[in-house]
């Protein structure tokens, strides 16, 4: 889920526009509630299922964003510990690796079973009948009918995307820390920098692997048997919708990241300095 925007001159034509790895289904407020996809197929019949929509997609989220940041940093205090010089300092490419090695560990921790229910969630919601009746209806249906495999579907493409993103985010992170801080190791970074910091890092990121993002919404999504794998997933919307499919919904996905990714850093950095003033961390 990437975005949800509203366009119209009034609220009689207002357009509510939700945006799922760059395919548009739009509610319309002059077709009674009735979702329709960018070929015009209404794809749900009542106003309501925008309300369980956006509360599946909310709900999944802040779960998921509170468990993974931990594992994340967890995992990346965890490595980069243990690969720092006799310095204690951290080069970029090990903290390509830390970074690697904490996204690898999100995306099996946290991120595939959750990201993987709130797809099929969504999915199910803007269809012409869904089955669950609310989130955690869904929860334990998904459950009882694939079992806990049917919550790790596209873990190949989960892993690949979120230990590429976490990777890319920190080898930035550490190159640009490096080289501000150049001959002194011990010198302050002003969160606002940090900050700054944060926001190229996410924009790299977004750059670096929004194809596999699409990749892995499509492998966890309801039509996910139409794939044999994840480099099948891959092949197909190369071969049928181009390579431009790769990038789509790239522009709101940036915005966000780009915050997000920036406000995380300041706020981690910012906790490290407290934490180093009860227990050493680095």
């Amino acid at each position: 889920m990437q975005s949800i925007s509203e366009t119209g001159s009034s609220p009689e034509t207002a357009q509510h526009t939700l945006i799922d790895d760059g395919s548009e289904i739009q509610y319309n407020t002059l077709t009674q509630g009735t979702f329709r996809s960018r070929s015009g197929i209404p794809v749900c019949r009542s106003s309501s299922y925008w309300g369980y929509v956006y509360t599946a997609h909310r709900t999944t989220a802040w779960l998921c964003r509170c468990r993974r940041t931990v594992v994340r940093f967890g995992m990346f205090e965890f490595l980069s510990n243990h690969m720092r010089d006799e310095k204690g300092n951290l080069n970029s490419k090990r903290g390509l690796l830390c970074g690697l090695g904490a996204g690898v560990a999100e995306a099996v921790v946290v991120v595939c079973p959750m990201e993987t229910i709130k797809v099929k969630f969504i999915h199910d919601q803007c269809s012409p009948k869904p089955k669950y009746r609310g989130f955690f209806h869904g929860v334990r249906e998904i459950i009882r009918e694939q079992g806990l495999k049917g919550t790790y579907q596209g873990l190949t493409a989960t892993v690949l995307k979120q230990g590429s993103n976490q990777a890319i985010r920190f080898f930035v992170m550490t190159a640009l820390r490096n080289w501000y801080k150049g001959d002194d190791p011990n010198k302050v970074i002003n969160p606002f920098v940090t900050g700054i910091f944060g926001a190229i890092a996410g924009a790299a990121s977004v750059f670096g692997n929004t194809p596999l993002d699409v990749v892995k919404t499509r492998m966890q999504g309801l039509e996910a048997h139409k794939y044999k794998s994840t480099w099948d997933c891959a092949f197909q919307i190369m071969k049928y919708e181009g390579p431009i499919a790769f990038y789509k919904g790239t522009v709101p996905r940036l915005g966000r990241v780009c915050l997000d990714v920036a406000i995380v850093f300041v706020i981690y950095d910012e906790v490290v300095k407290v934490l180093n003033k009860v227990w050493k961390t680095d």
